[in-house]
């Protein structure tokens, strides 16, 4: 490594199982909410069958402990959560041990809450982190950038905090290439390379997404150009000023010869020798660029070369003697010729700062030198991959040696394939996204896709008020049951979509989501269809009560698949450091969370 400054201290392997532990035995009680569909809501009772409270109750009481959650401070927060731990592994106050029905809303919401990332210590502050990172070294600023000029304020937050982490490890580790797995758009990928001088390469399984971050990265680059010309405005006004000064002080220094060639005494030549007026010139001047120069902070390291370049070019401003003796003068021509060699240098040098958009499908097994033929030590990085992704750049990670450490932060584990699911009878797949620790194999723990796509919703959405989709969901579990009762279609393999947005009421929803099903909706008179509203509509809030409790609960399905990432981190040998960051702000990027983890030094 570059630095030898300690980092966090994190929880090892053994306490990161008892943690596991006691969130399965939670889950086993609780997965049955998260992994009920929405749609068979009122043709299978979900209500009836795992609740056995008042809707009105389950709501009232939700809303109170979210408002009263927001309203405490974060560290307020960890300590009262932490204090009452202890009480909720008493399972019968949440579960009835006979009906396995929720009793206790209060203590089920309780447990989500201190079964959630930040309640459990397992994170390391982002702040505290990058302060270890960097040691006694001083920030690299880069560019004076908004990069939300040229990304949506999303994108922008998480690029900015991604890139800044992804940095300082480089620094940390003295090394200088990125490999950003599935990369889409390539806006990390981009910014790594201008801001942060590093050689990144992009890879993505679409070509589409590879060509489209090619065009992207080349309108960067342009946007780029413009603050570097704004941020240099100052250094060409101060050329401006010496060229003027350098024209006067050439008339005086013209005037001074004329009379020297006219009183041409050796008395006269002592006194303009003696009288220093190129020297305080030239201290004065060079004194001037100096302080102009180092007041220009907004340059990274990399950016001063460009910076630097003006600095040269006003070599040619200043008087030859203010520079060097008369002998060692170089010519005009001779001097542009060097910078342009100089320059040529720097440029070269500069080669190594790029980004390379790559089109290709990464698996657990993929052989990085047949993508990347100028492989290096570096980083493997991933913003929001999909699905297996996500764990697959962990495996990549553990199983190369070039690679020296990883960030990754994951999202969509809908698309995670699970080892327990089901029967996996013709599939030949080795590895599997869920579970990857040893222990969670061992128990052969198996989410759910519902309980995954539980855990894609956002709990923040309660918290701003955004409020949930009632009555989208209220829609299509009514129609499930007129499919039921009236077609006698129990399951149907064809998906209404996003027909709610398109329906200017139930009774035209109702209709057309028949007719893209392929039912014959003219056998049912409008009167029916409106029957079935008005009988459910009733109990619209025992659904909207349900949602929300799937809500409140997706935290804890998020935290036990990255749970199950650090535990696999923590399992391998030669993995010096692993944690769980809370890298962005979750009303902005609800996909939070980064596993990073460093290799021990070789």
């Amino acid at each position: 490594m570059a630095a030898s400054f300690p980092l966090p201290v994190t929880q090892d392997l053994f306490t990161l199982r008892a943690t596991l532990q006691e969130l399965l035995q939670f889950l086993r009680k609780a997965l049955c909410i998260s992994n009920a569909h929405t749609v068979d809501f009122y043709t299978e009772s979900v209500w009836a069958q795992l609740v056995d409270l008042p809707p009105e109750t389950v709501l009232r009481v939700l809303r109170k402990s979210v408002a009263e959650a927001e309203a405490r401070p974060p560290e307020a927060r960890l300590l009262v959560e932490a204090e009452r731990r202890s009480g909720i592994t008493n399972f019968p106050k949440i579960f009835c041990e006979t009906s396995q029905k929720l009793v206790s809303v209060e203590a089920f919401a309780l447990a989500v809450r201190s079964y959630s990332v930040p309640n459990l210590g397992i994170c390391t502050p982002f702040e505290q982190l990058l302060t270890a990172l960097r040691g006694n070294k001083k920030q690299r600023t880069g560019e004076n950038v908004k990069p939300d000029e040229f990304m949506n304020l999303k994108k922008s937050h998480e690029v900015q905090a991604m890139s800044e982490l992804i940095s300082s490890i480089a620094d940390y580790y003295g090394i200088k290439q990125v490999i950003d797995l599935g990369s889409g758009k390539g806006y990390l990928s981009s910014f790594l390379s201008l801001k942060y001088g590093l050689k990144v390469y992009g890879i993505d399984s679409s070509n589409t997404n590879t060509h489209g971050a090619e065009e992207r990265n080349r309108k960067l680059k342009k946007h780029w150009k413009v603050y570097h010309t704004r941020s240099k405005l100052d250094v060409n006004e101060l050329a401006l000023k010496m060229a003027k000064e350098r024209k006067v002080q050439n008339e005086i220094k013209y005037k001074v010869d004329i009379e020297g060639i006219c009183n041409n005494s050796p008395a006269n030549q002592e006194k303009m020798s003696a009288s220093g007026f190129l020297p305080d010139f030239s201290d004065s001047l060079i004194s001037n660029i100096r302080t102009q120069m180092e007041n220009l902070h907004v340059y990274s390291h990399r950016e001063e070369n460009l910076c630097f370049e003006n600095a040269f070019a006003l070599i040619d401003l200043l008087p030859i003697n203010a520079i060097e003796p008369a002998s060692f003068q170089t010519p005009k021509r001779k001097m542009s010729e060097a910078n342009k060699e100089r320059r040529k240098l720097t440029s070269k040098s500069n080669e190594s700062n790029i980004y390379s958009p790559l089109t290709s499908f990464i698996t657990a097994d993929s052989e990085l030198h047949d993508i990347i033929k100028d492989l290096e030590d570096c980083l493997m990085v991933g913003l929001h991959t999909c699905g297996d992704l996500a764990p697959n750049t962990l495996r990549i990670f553990t199983s190369k040696s070039e690679i020296k450490g990883v960030c990754s932060v994951g999202c969509c584990y809908h698309l995670l394939s699970e080892e327990f699911e089901k029967p996996h009878k013709e599939s030949t797949q080795e590895k599997w996204g869920f579970p990857m620790c040893q222990y969670l194999k061992e128990e052969r723990w198996c989410c759910g896709r519902n309980a995954r796509m539980s855990a894609c919703l956002a709990l923040e959405r309660v918290a701003v008020g955004q409020g949930l989709p009632t009555e989208s969901l209220f829609y299509r579990a009514v129609l499930q049951d007129i499919i039921k009762e009236c077609y006698g279609i129990t399951k149907c393999d064809r998906h209404v979509g996003k027909m709610y947005s398109k329906s200017s009421s139930f009774l035209d929803y109702v209709r057309k989501s028949l007719k893209k099903l392929g039912l014959d909706e003219s056998k049912l008179p409008e009167k029916v269809i409106m029957d079935y509203y008005e009988k459910y509509k009733p109990r619209m809030n025992e659904l909207e009560a349900f949602n929300m409790l799937k809500v409140v609960l997706a935290p804890c399905i998020e935290t036990l698949i990255l749970l199950d990432r650090l535990c696999y981190l923590k399992e391998q040998e030669d993995i010096a450091w692993a944690t769980l960051v809370k890298l962005f702000d979750p009303v902005k990027s609800p996909r939070c969370y980064a596993i990073i983890a460093l290799k021990k030094q070789q």
